[in-house]
């Protein structure tokens, strides 16, 4: 039987990784509350995505560009993130993340992991520090539904073939246009709209909703 080729795309922090890489940048400017009030506003509803970001981003500015290598050291892939991208490579699928978080501290992870296609939102820098701005446009829920939509087009992919995974409301964008919505560790607003959720923490499991059997899974060596 032909194997149809499916593209699945991951949200980063706390999807992808277990940490939220702001929340690490911020404990090293010293701003930690303050982010997480922010961040708390943007789950009330209070502030948009777009909103949010900058607020939180305008505190970092000052850090020096050293602080990337630092909390890269910092972050943790999530348990079967490394067999999933293997065991999907492996039958012919592609993996992709797209993120609010920041291009500058998870490219060279992605890389390494394998990942086939990454987008997130780019720190400004002027000086060898963070100027606190964002270079071009963010990466808010409507830029991560364009991202799986076109990058699904550039695959030659029907959007059925596709699968998105995600924990929060940022996510629901490219969770309603993907084939298959996986909610991750989420939200009960993002549980609630998603195909299926995953409530172990194990991204293996994204293989399994996927119907990739356990053989499949364990022939990968990692």
């Amino acid at each position: 039987m032909t194997h149809l080729q499916r593209l699945v795309v991951l949200d980063m922090d706390s999807t992808f990784i277990q940490e939220e890489v702001i929340d690490l940048l911020a404990a090293h400017a010293g701003v930690g509350e303050e982010v997480s009030a922010i961040t708390e506003r943007s789950m009330r509803g209070e502030l948009d995505f777009q909103q949010s970001l900058v607020a939180r981003t305008a505190l970092l500015a000052g850090l020096p560009v050293s602080i990337f290598k630092q909390v890269r050291s910092e972050i943790n892939l999530s348990p079967g993130a490394a067999r999933m991208v293997k065991v999907l490579h492996a039958l012919g699928d592609k993996v992709a993340v797209v993120s609010g978080g920041f291009e500058n501290i998870i490219a060279p992870i992605l890389e390494e992991v394998g990942v086939d296609h990454f987008k997130a939102n780019l720190l400004e820098i002027k000086s060898g520090v963070l100027t606190g701005r964002i270079s071009g446009a963010v990466i808010d829920r409507a830029a991560k539904a364009r991202f799986l939509q076109e990058l699904a087009a550039q695959l030659r992919l029907p959007l059925s073939q596709t699968v998105a995974v995600g924990d929060g409301a940022n996510d629901l964008g490219m969770m309603e246009v993907a084939g298959i919505s996986i909610a991750f560790n989420a939200k009960p607003i993002v549980a609630e709209a998603a195909t299926v959720a995953i409530t172990d923490g194990d991204l293996t499991g994204v293989l399994r909703i996927m119907g990739i059997s356990e053989g499949q899974i364990e022939a990968v060596d990692l």
